[in-house]
């Protein structure tokens, strides 16, 4: 594979991860459950840290990063915003391992490769949120629960 290939494939997946960050970003002001939102917020942190080694990847290349994608409105109810995410994460994994395995850069196939991998964790703890699994982060302290929901918003005035 060429090195302006590879580069348009960094690219390319690049935005496709963005947009899901972006979309998990959306989705969490409406998961007010709390294990799930603090789900969300372990992965969108996560996201962020693929995200950093991708556009590293593309700098070096020597190539600025792609436009950000808008994220799409993310679905009024807690269910749904998890459903969706889940299927689009499950569709991220399965569209881009064939070609991941394809990268004949066996740094940038290991990096991508890590991501997808953590797609997957990702996708298997939104499964297990959508089946009421609420130990998603590791068991809670004994009497340790938490009551209400998080706010959609960080600052209310």
């Amino acid at each position: 594979m060429k090195a302006a290939d590879q580069l348009a494939l960094l690219q390319e997946f690049y935005r496709d991860r963005l947009r899901l960050a972006n979309d998990h970003l959306a989705s969490a002001r409406h998961v007010g459950q709390y294990e799930f939102n603090n789900t969300y917020q372990y992965i969108i942190a996560r996201e962020e840290t693929h995200l950093q080694w991708a556009a590293d990847a593309i700098t070096k290349l020597g190539d600025s990063l792609p436009d950000s994608p808008p994220a799409e409105p993310g679905p009024v109810s807690q269910q749904a915003a998890i459903e969706r995410d889940l299927e689009r994460q499950q569709a991220f994994v399965e569209r881009w391992r064939p070609r991941v395995a394809g990268l004949t850069n066996a740094r940038h196939r290991r990096m991508l490769e890590v991501i997808l991998g953590e797609a997957l964790e990702h996708a298997q703890l939104l499964a297990e949120a959508l089946a009421g699994r609420t130990d998603l982060l590791g068991p809670g302290a004994p009497g340790a629960g938490e009551r209400g929901t998080v706010l959609s918003d960080r600052w209310i005035e």
